[in-house]
């Protein structure tokens, strides 16, 4: 074959690539629109709705419709702008969807003036990958392609973007001399020719007309396309001169989109909720994200106040800060899905644990509580300064995600897109519950969102408040690891011991022995191949290590002593493909390629991919690998499970045949984890998303700081304000962790009321060296043995009159200084300063915490 024959058949390959990557259908709720001019478009249509009518009215939003009201709130729209308001009765507050005087906005223009009167932002592909955007007020509500339907307690809001009017995408960019003047000027009258001839200019070197966009506005468009109407200028047409002079243009069509929004109150909340059935576009123009409320209860540029956002423990905003030249917040809620290949994730980026926001103000705050597709959300802040004067916090969620597909051969290089086959299939739902000034803190919020997680059983029971009762001691002990040996030349895999079950116990003596109590063990690496273990649809312990009489041996030492025995799995990351087929069981990517996770570089701080990647298990085994687990656990009779990654990452499958997007994956990870809490025995788990929380009693590796980016202006216990007094914590293990003093981190602990947790083994730290492990570089035990102890007994010792309360306050006293109050009236005082503080006539000292059982 010789070479242009082949550049012919590659160039048709990646057409073809083109065409199948940038029009896959949307789904069952998207309505499809023709692109063909000549057809009978079919279009969604606006419901009707119906004539609103107040039933009260309130003096402050006189040009507002009282529509829906309780005891606690207020529901008023404008039925010209579809603006909402609420009204908070028992602090008066009143909470706007859209800035009361957002036109007297000087540093906003075009679009972002345009943005301050939406209610809902739609961003969409076309045909190529390339994004845009539409927004209710500029493409809906100014074009009164809005109708409004009564709820029993609120309103629904129906939305129309866009319209089916031809624009210039649909006239060529390049059209022969010829097919100019015989397909188009010939049928035409003078009218219709000159009409062209204006949009259209002869470039005589090429032997073609060329269109001249700024010719082509207003009415000289409008006559152009109703001459090429006239002319009986087709789609097909436009396709033969585009493919004929090589360009590419998105494929024409109706840029047409509907989405609802429905509004209702529920006691103290408003519940906002926009319906996957009722979202619709075109498939040629897939929805990627819907952002809803952008600048709900927005600060203005001479209010005081914080936006909150769920960044690792807690982070706030402060409104007006002047960090215009800094990137606005933008964070996944439960982290990124590994199936999308999106960039690449620092690991010193915390995750957004629990999908809540707010923002607070003088006189009140709102809570922002994502109760459905939290899997699918984004949450995002932005200060005044930069695109307007205001200071806001939403959520966005996604609907249509998007990978790119290269092609390449020879020096031809193409990238086409490549589409989810579905849209997100959950509802986007929204809980707003109001405060007034005696809960407009950080603290109020977190103990509104603490009292809504017990009401909908989304934690644990809390925990029994015992006298003296000490604080956990958390230790991940590693049991071993699979490393490559050779025999004769020939490499095969190889488990080596790192901490043997009989080393293990001789670790835990030497602990009690310095008197630390109520030990926690998680033990990893222990089955099927080490650290990096098989699917644990079977278990088979690793004989390395002792066996399975060695581990019945620890078992029963562990509870004769009174020590937690938590063995570790992995069930959502497969690090080895015996017994497991990538091609089967592993998730898949939008490129259909299965799911991989590369280990974490630590000095690089991003993923190694010159090592062995892991597989992501596709959500939809999980149900049965569970089962085979459990009843293979059985006949060990073990007193606790520990979870590595089933509270730590949510991951979708993008197989077509078998697509579940993150939604989805979320409800079969929550089935997975009621499965094993089933079964009765205590669960300790690492991360910590806030769909887990119900089913572990302990977690290891929660966020004990915000990441820090730099539009944020303080960190803040968030987390530890929700699930202290119903589950028990730690952080990074201390000896893996970044902190280089000691002293740091027990005040963390204190200020947290966090407890104590190490990562060990056996063997010398050299054993990890040029190994997949050597993150764990300085896991040692006998290094860190003294030094834990000595940690475990002033936090204990400062802690454990706190167990099983809850924290009902956090606050910054002053610069490095910071009181946490419990419940039951204990608190703690912590200065981080290189010198004594006064507080309250106590002395603090430096580097210092004081603890007592009346508040300051």
């Amino acid at each position: 074959m010789n070479y242009d024959v082949a550049k012919k058949m590659i160039v048709m390959l990646l057409v073809f690539g083109l065409f199948l990557g940038g029009c896959q259908p949307g789904s069952a709720p998207v309505t499809r629109m023709s692109a063909n001019a000549d057809e009978q478009a079919e279009v969604p249509v606006l419901p009707p709705g119906e004539k609103l009518a107040s039933s009260f009215s309130d003096a402050r939003l006189t040009d507002m419709l009282g529509l829906a009201q309780n005891d606690e709130l207020q529901l008023l729209i404008q039925e010209d702008t579809a603006e909402i308001a609420v009204v908070h009765k028992r602090s008066g507050q009143v909470w706007r969807s859209n800035p009361e005087e957002r036109n007297l906005d000087a540093l906003a223009a075009g679009i972002n003036k345009d943005l301050l009167s939406a209610q809902a932002k739609l961003t969409f592909y076309n045909s190529l990958g390339q994004s845009s955007s539409v927004n209710s007020y500029t493409d809906s509500v100014a074009h009164q392609q809005v109708s409004y339907e009564l709820l029993p307690n609120g309103v629904r809001v129906n939305y129309q973007f866009g319209s089916d009017e031809r624009s210039i995408d649909d006239l060529p960019v390049k059209i022969s001399k010829e097919r100019f003047e015989q397909k188009l000027l010939a049928p035409l009258d003078k009218a219709g020719q000159r009409a062209l001839k204006i949009g259209y200019a002869q470039d005589k070197g090429e032997d073609v007309y060329v269109r001249n966009d700024k010719a082509l506005q207003g009415l000289q468009l409008t006559r152009a396309l109703k001459a090429f109407e006239t002319a009986g200028y087709t789609s097909e047409d436009l396709e033969l001169d585009n493919a004929e002079h090589g360009i590419e243009q998105e494929k024409s069509g109706p840029r047409m989109f509907m989405v609802s929004i429905e509004y209702e109150l529920d006691g103290e909340s408003l519940v906002v909720r926009v319906p996957a059935a009722d979202i619709h576009f075109p498939e040629q123009y897939p929805i990627n994200s819907i952002s809803v409320l952008d600048y709900f209860g927005a600060g203005t540029a001479d209010q005081e106040g914080s936006l909150f956002v769920p960044d690792g423990s807690g982070a706030l905003i402060h409104f007006n800060n002047g960090k215009v030249q800094y990137p606005s917040y933008q964070q996944d809620i439960y982290g990124p899905d590994l199936t999308m290949k999106l960039r690449e994730v620092d690991s010193s980026e915390e995750r957004a644990r629990l999908p809540v926001f707010g923002l607070i103000r003088e006189g009140g705050a709102f809570l922002g509580i994502i109760e459905e597709g939290a899997a699918a959300a984004v949450v995002n802040a932005d200060i005044s300064g930069k695109l307007n004067s205001y200071n806001n916090v939403y959520p966005s969620f996604y609907v249509v995600n998007k990978s790119d597909i290269t092609l390449q051969a020879s020096d031809m290089v193409r990238t086409i897109p490549k589409f989810q086959k579905k849209p997100t299939a959950s509802d986007f739902v929204v809980r707003y519950a109001f405060a007034g000034a005696e809960k407009a803190s950080y603290s109020g919020l977190a103990s509104l969102y603490r009292d809504y997680l017990i009401q909908t059983n989304g934690l644990p029971a809390k925990q029994t408040a015992e006298a003296d009762k000490d604080i956990p001691f958390y230790l991940k002990l590693i049991g071993g690891m699979t490393t490559k040996k050779h025999m004769l030349g020939i490499p095969y895999d190889s488990t080596e011991a790192l901490t043997t079950f009989d080393e293990a116990r001789h670790i835990l003596s030497t602990l009690k022995g310095k008197q630390v109590s109520n030990i926690q063990v998680r033990y990893a690496g222990w089955f099927n191949g080490g650290l990096q273990h098989e699917v644990p649809d079977s278990i088979h312990v690793d004989g390395a290590i002792g066996g399975r009489k060695g581990m019945q041996a620890f078992n029963e030492y562990a509870r004769e002593e009174g020590i937690g025995f938590y063995p570790d799995v992995a069930v959502l990351n497969v690090h080895s493909k015996k017994g497991f087929s990538p091609s089967k069981e592993a998730s898949r990517t939008l490129t259909q390629e299965p799911a991989l996770l590369y280990p974490m570089d630590p000095a690089r701080l991003r993923r190694d991919r010159d090592r062995l990647p892991s597989y992501i298990l596709s959500p939809h085994l999980l149900d049965d690998v569970t089962q085979d687990m459990l009843k293979a656990l059985q006949p060990f009779e073990l007193s606790g499970l520990s979870l590595r990654d089933l509270a730590e990452q949510l991951n979708s499958d993008m197989n077509p045949k078998k697509l579940m997007d993150r939604t989805g994956a979320q409800t079969a990870v929550t089935e997975t984890l009621k499965q094993i809490a089933q079964q009765g025995i205590p669960v300790v788990a690492e991360g910590g998303n806030a769909y887990a929380l119900p089913y572990v009693t302990g977690l290891t590796d929660v966020p004990m700081s915000s990441s820090r980016f730099k539009l944020e202006d303080e960190e803040i216990p968030f987390f530890q304000l929700v699930t202290h007094g119903g589950i028990n914590y730690t952080g990074a293990a201390y000896n893996l962790s970044t902190y280089t003093d000691a002293r740091e981190y027990v005040l963390k602990l204190v200020e947290y009321g966090a407890s104590p947790y190490f990562t060990w083994f056996n063997a010398p730290n050299h054993v990890v060296k040029e190994t997949d492990y050597d993150y764990l570089y300085a896991a040692h035990y006998e290094q860190w043995m003294d030094l834990a102890a000595e940690m475990y007994e002033e936090v204990n010792q400062a802690n454990r009159a706190f167990a099983g309360s809850h924290m009902v306050s956090h606050e910054k006293l002053a610069e490095g200084v910071f009181q946490t109050t419990y419940e039951n009236g204990g608190f703690a005082v912590v200065n981080y300063n290189d010198f004594p503080v006064q507080v309250a006539g106590q002395t603090v000292e430096a580097k210092s915490y004081v603890t007592g059982g009346e508040q300051l």
